[in-house]
């Protein structure tokens, strides 16, 4: 049976090309399950393509003697084996809690930034040549996610609203990241190391409900499996295939269809109303645009967006749709979105045109009024909505509802969607631009920071700083937008009404 997971395996890196001879590739290894069954193929393939294997282990800090003990474990078998071992320590609460992350989002980034700096310095004293990126030609980063994770994923991005590529779930290969075990079940991972005798380590954090994706994996998957569909996770993992196939094939017409309606992308050296020297402008001709399928449509204002943008990160369905309705509108109009990008519909002699590029703001920066329960145009931000919650009229799988019920140590920290304690609100609220006097209370203590200092601390580029919107009670900042909320207004297990913030709706 161990014998045909590892052929499985195999057969799975070679279909998406994960490894090539010679590879360097650092492997991260707590001693769970998966990681000891990916650490133990990944050795036996590399008897026989010469790769270099290197083993990162991340102490976060948490489990305190439970995981020194894993650690211990993870060295030991490195020892056995001949591999060599790195130890990472981390304080993973402290940094959520300077960095305003949930401690599964801090303990990602703390583990990748190990598996990067890993991979730096032994793929550099092997000679390996960098990518245009800055990564290694021949290095990897191999992950043991597996197929329970892939479908958990999938669950969690469908329940979110995701589109297309967020339900295609994890893929098999992201730039220098691979999961070669992401074609096994759970099930198979621990009968492949039953077979070969090696011992794991159980994390118990795993059992509780804690985490999202740990409540998805200890009540969903058992029931649906037991009731809906044995199978369901094999089933999904298929689908998961299927649709990274038609993510991709409608990536690639979607760029023929942006070629047809491009009229001019560049770099557009003080071109445009505002533009900012050096940044892409894309211009698309908005007839042709118009007459292209809906769905297609949208696909190419996203694409433009992230040209204009140069990368996709904060444009959400939300900032598409929004764009698309310039394309109905007469005479020249405008929209501010997600950092910096501005929207624009221009009347030309022939056609008009959709302009998309990052600008500079023109003229003051006028403070923008907020009415609660409603909606206010933000420059750098595009809509913002802003709603008054009741803590006793929230449903009972709210999000915010696990902190009130000592479930979540945090407030989730989405992008698009902030929560202040309402009550301690006292004035009116405003987005604006800095201005002299503003602070923050940056602890539990409430010690204050001036906004400029905090600006500077962050490394907020100068000519950002006085252009960056701030949601301000008088002097007192309340969120720095891509940044940090304000320690005073954070919502607590005594309060009472919630301000919501939602960005484009939070999507």
């Amino acid at each position: 049976m161990d014998e045909k997971i590892f052929h499985k395996v195999k057969a799975y890196i070679e279909k998406h090309r994960m490894i090539v001879s010679g590879d360097t590739i650092v492997t991260g290894v707590s001693g769970g399950a998966d990681s000891v069954c990916l650490f133990s193929i990944l050795h036996e393939l590399a008897e026989t393509m010469m790769l270099r294997l290197i083993v990162v282990h991340v102490n976060h800090g948490i489990r305190g003697a439970e995981a020194e003990a894993d650690a211990g474990y993870v060295e030991e078998l490195c020892r056995e084996w001949g591999v060599p071992y790195v130890l990472v320590r981390e304080d993973v609460r402290e940094y959520a809690r300077t960095e305003h992350l949930s401690e599964e989002e801090a303990g990602r980034k703390v583990r990748y930034r190990a598996f990067e700096e890993a991979l730096e310095k032994y793929a550099g004293e092997a000679g390996l040549a960098r990518t245009a990126g800055g990564g290694f030609r021949k290095g990897k980063i191999a992950v043991a996610h597996n197929a329970n994770d892939l479908a958990e994923t999938m669950l969690f991005h469908l329940f979110r609203g995701a589109g297309l590529s967020g339900a295609a779930g994890m893929k098999p290969v992201r730039g220098n990241v691979i999961r070669p075990v992401l074609c096994l079940e759970r099930r198979e991972i621990e009968e492949y190391l039953r077979q070969r005798q090696l011992s794991f380590c159980i994390d118990r954090t795993n059992m509780e409900d804690t985490y999202t994706r740990n409540r998805i994996r200890n009540h969903i998957f058992p029931y649906v499996e037991k009731e809906v569909c044995h199978g369901a996770v094999r089933h999904m993992c298929e689908a998961a295939d299927r649709l990274a196939e038609a993510e991709g094939f409608i990536r690639r017409q979607a760029e023929l269809a942006y070629r047809r309606c491009v009229s001019e992308e560049a770099a557009g050296e003080g071109a445009g109303q505002g533009k900012r020297s050096g940044e892409p402008e894309v211009r698309l001709n908005a007839g042709r645009l118009m007459e292209e399928e809906a769905f297609l449509r949208r696909q190419v204002l996203l694409l433009g967006l992230e040209k204009a943008s140069g990368g996709r990160r904060d444009i959400a369905a939300v900032h598409v749709r929004e764009t698309e309705k310039l394309l109905g509108k007469s005479g020249s109009k405008q929209i501010s979105l997600p950092y910096g990008l501005t929207a624009r519909r221009e009347p030309q002699k022939e056609y008009a045109e959709l302009v998309l590029c990052r600008t500079e703001e023109q003229g003051k920066q006028e403070p923008v009024k907020i009415a609660i329960p409603g909606t206010a145009e933000v420059p750098g931000l595009g809509p913002v909505e802003f709603s008054l919650l009741e803590t006793g009229n929230l449903p009972p799988e709210n999000e915010i509802t696990g902190f009130f019920r000592g479930k979540s140590q945090h407030i989730p920290q989405k992008t698009y969607t902030k929560w202040f304690d309402y009550d301690r609100i006292t004035k009116s609220l405003v987005f604006r631009v800095r201005e002299k006097g503003d602070y923050l209370t940056i602890n539990g203590n409430l010690s204050r920071k001036k906004l400029k200092d905090y600006m500077i601390n962050e490394k907020i580029p100068k000519e950002r700083r006085g252009k960056i919107y701030v949601l301000a009670e008088e002097n007192h900042i309340l969120w720095v937008p891509e940044y940090r909320i304000s320690e005073y207004y954070k919502i607590t297990e005594n309060t009472k009404r919630i301000l919501q913030v939602q960005i484009g709706g939070g999507t």
